[in-house]
């Protein structure tokens, strides 16, 4: 029978507040000055000495990374790159006990175009970046994002890597070497009108989801452009771990989960020549944020197209504002996300042939889905809506006056009775959307025209167009390789 006056449950104890106000958790000897988790305190000293060796740790262990080799970072100006910056600059520095062995390059890509800044507002931005650019005494470069505009189709296409930067033993390099000497190369020029066809590109994505993807991607293409340019075989990427566990969360709702390790492991060879390398992965953005205000590593905000908006304008928002929710009451839930990511792998992550790979990410496509995939249902949805009722009249556009550009003699060497020159006809999102994976799809979908792509996206489509096209004609006179033939 219950009793109403009489209690059962034990009194709850009240959690005993954490505080500063105690030693140092490593060295025992010195005031605590910062808590990074409960019950790690630490002083300013042993907190510095534990990043350094968390930064060089995570380079080391992989020995990716040889002695001598040129190594490019990407700095955008906020926390997580510019403390990357400020541990390269003392591992590099003459006190340092364990010397960082490759030769390191800048590189700022100046998105403000892209973003609707003034001229103005773009030089002052820029202008604090050199500043500090030029403290570090490294070589830097910053790009305008209007010259992706200008990229040659080798951009999007994957190269062996190189053989000559592996050698036989890692330590083979000694520590004489001379640093490059830092200073600003020659810097392209914004062009007015490159800018309004990059505002026009982004602009023809409907949504912000399909826009921060796309501006993402190009981004991407012009890294490995430069790197590809500079001679630099490695890109350092300031991604934390936060941020890390918030792009595994985009990624599997913006279907990408095919390729959740190379998005978000610790180095991305899609490129082939060029790797990707995340050294930042393992901090958090509290560590970081603390880090920077202790040491005072100087940052520069810059606006980006998630400033000032909602919750709910874009995945990608959506995703960072539950993780960062949800990481104040469990404080162990961006290591567990990126945990996770640790232990994916792509599978056939080794194709390099290009035609078997996307068009805008340059990964492993995962079209070849069976007919219970969520592909083929999205497909489906799409033909019966774009279907057209009974004795509706197509009409064909007209055929393009001049002379074929594949041909010498003005004559199309595919086309007949007026038809449609193959080459001059810019390729549609039908013909876009076999080349690209399930996610880039999706982006491709919400974008309302497909003509304000950059040039060498389109060449490149059309390219792998005309040898699907040529493959289809003559594999009727093809041997097929029969299973366990050796040559």
């Amino acid at each position: 029978m219950c009793q109403v006056e009489e209690d059962y449950q034990p009194k709850l104890e009240r959690a005993q507040a954490h505080s500063v106000c105690r030693k140092c958790v490593k060295c025992k000897e010195e005031q605590a000055a910062v808590l990074i988790r409960a019950g790690d305190p630490y002083c300013r000293s042993c907190f510095r000495e534990y990043f350094t060796h968390k930064f060089r740790a995570m380079l080391g262990k992989t020995r990716l990374i040889f002695p001598g080799e040129k190594v490019l970072l990407a700095v955008s100006g906020g926390p997580s790159s510019s403390a990357m910056l400020s541990q390269v600059q003392q591992g590099l520095g003459q006190s340092a006990q364990k010397k960082l062995r490759f030769l390191p390059g800048l590189v700022h890509i100046d998105e403000g175009g892209a973003l609707g800044l003034s001229l103005e507002e773009r030089q002052r931005l820029v202008s604090e970046l050199k500043a500090i650019f030029q403290t570090s005494g490294f070589p830097f470069h910053v790009i305008p994002l209007e010259q992706v505009l200008d990229l040659p189709t080798s951009a999007v296409n994957t190269a062996p890597p190189s053989s000559d930067q592996a050698p036989e033993c890692y330590k083979a390099a000694g520590d004489g070497r001379e640093l490059q000497q830092g200073g600003a190369l020659a810097e392209p020029s914004v062009d007015e009108a490159q800018t309004r066809s990059l505002q026009q590109l982004l602009g023809s994505a409907t949504t912000l989801t399909a826009k921060e993807e796309l501006l993402r991607t190009l981004r991407q293409h012009l890294l490995v452009h430069e790197a590809r340019t500079r001679g630099y075989s490695k890109l350092l990427l300031g991604e934390s771990c936060t941020r890390l566990a918030v792009r595994l969360l985009t990624c599997v709702s913006l279907g990408r989960g095919a390729h959740l390790a190379q998005d978000t492991g610790f180095s991305d060879c899609r490129f082939g020549d060029v790797t990707f390398v995340r050294p930042m992965r393992e901090f958090s953005a509290k560590e970081i944020a603390v880090h920077n205000h202790m040491f005072r590593v100087p940052t520069v905000v810059i606006p980006s197209l998630e400033t000032k908006t909602l919750e709910k304008a874009s995945i990608q928002r959506l995703s960072e504002s539950f993780v960062s929710r949800l990481q104040q009451d469990f404080p162990s839930t961006v290591s567990t996300i990126y945990r996770t990511s640790e232990k994916l792998q792509t599978a056939g992550g080794g194709c390099c042939e290009e035609d078997g790979r996307c068009l805008l990410c340059v990964c492993s496509l995962d079209t070849a889905a069976g007919k219970a995939s969520a592909l083929q249902a999205r497909l489906i949805s799409e033909q019966l809506c774009c279907q057209k009722p009974a004795g509706t009249v197509k009409v064909e556009p007209p055929p393009p006056a001049g002379p074929c550009c594949s041909s010498a003699d003005g004559e199309c060497g595919s086309a007949a009775g007026g038809a449609v020159c193959c080459s001059s006809q810019a390729p549609e999102k039908k013909d876009l959307q076999k080349l690209l994976c399930y996610s880039c799809q999706l982006t491709l979908r919400d974008m309302s025209s497909v003509a304000h792509l950059p040039q060498y996206i389109l060449t490149e489509a059309q390219r792998r167009n005309r040898r699907s096209l040529m493959k289809d004609e003559i594999r009727e006179f093809l041997l097929e390789e029969e299973e366990g033939s050796s040559s």
